[in-house]
């Protein structure tokens, strides 16, 4: 059975003030796929995922979500907001309201499915409240569903934007540098998290990392990026020291002598 793709990018290159930020970037990702996306900062793996949700247009190229066009020679489609609600998004700084408790965190993820009335007075059935406990369970917080995300660690806080894209219905989960800012313990946990996710309930998990032993940990494929330019796409096990020379350049060394540990650059 010839497997479905989930998200496509033909050819995508912006420019930001006179600077290339992602240039004729081609890459097909398939439905239920886990991929890095890797390189040094400044290399592009921001600004490519905000162009995969429409967050960024692109000056040219397209990008496919599951066959259908969302942004195309500079233009979004016209039934954006129904292919954004596909694809959920977290990032370094969780973007949660510290003031909501941690279930109307979650019920945010709804938004997108609501009629304006109810969306802008933040009006939910029981059973979408239901929906919202049972995400948080999933992901393993539901004894602070009633607590204000600002008494959460930064773990917490990470399960909790997770959830809200399960919420969401999302289909694909894009995950802007998720550990960054976490320790090592709430890192591996979150991780855990995203491959229960992808193995279980087939989410399509894109996540941009810095580290290295990460990827090898938890990835099967990476696309490296640098200078705006894909480098590498493959299997993680072909990430030798050679291959990150070309991919970090200078910042390579770094990570050589870190063992292939965390990079921070």
């Amino acid at each position: 059975m010839a497997s479905t793709v989930a998200i496509e990018i033909n050819n995508l290159s912006k420019r930001f003030k006179g600077k290339t930020a992602v240039k004729s970037v081609c890459c097909t990702i398939n439905e239920g796929e886990m991929v890095a996306l890797i390189g040094a900062s400044g290399s592009g793996k921001s600004t490519l995922l905000r162009h995969i949700n429409g967050l960024h247009i692109g000056d040219a190229g397209t990008v496919f979500i599951f066959g259908t066009v969302l942004q195309s020679k500079g233009k979004l489609h016209s039934k954006i907001r129904f292919l954004r609600s596909q694809i959920g998004c977290i990032f370094q700084q969780f973007n949660l309201v510290n003031r909501l408790t941690v279930i109307e965190n979650v019920l945010v993820g709804n938004l997108a499915r609501l009629s304006i009335l109810r969306s802008t007075l933040h009006l939910f059935t029981k059973e979408e409240k239901t929906q919202a406990l049972a995400a948080l369970e999933q992901v393993g917080i539901l004894e602070h569903a009633y607590n204000r995300a600002s008494k959460l660690s930064g773990g917490q806080q990470q399960r909790v934007a997770i959830a809200r894209c399960l919420v969401q219905g999302a289909k694909i989960l894009l995950a802007d540098e998720p550990i960054a800012s976490l320790d090592p313990e709430s890192a591996r946990k979150v991780m855990e998290l995203l491959v229960q996710l992808n193995s279980q309930s087939g989410i399509t998990v894109v996540a941009s990392l810095h580290q290295i032993q990460m990827v090898r940990n938890y990835f099967d494929r990476a696309i490296a990026l640098r200078d705006g330019e894909v480098m590498f796409d493959g299997a993680t096990v072909e990430l030798d020291d050679k291959k990150l020379n070309e991919i970090y350049g200078a910042a390579a060394e770094e990570l050589v002598m870190r063992g292939h540990g965390e990079l921070l650059v």
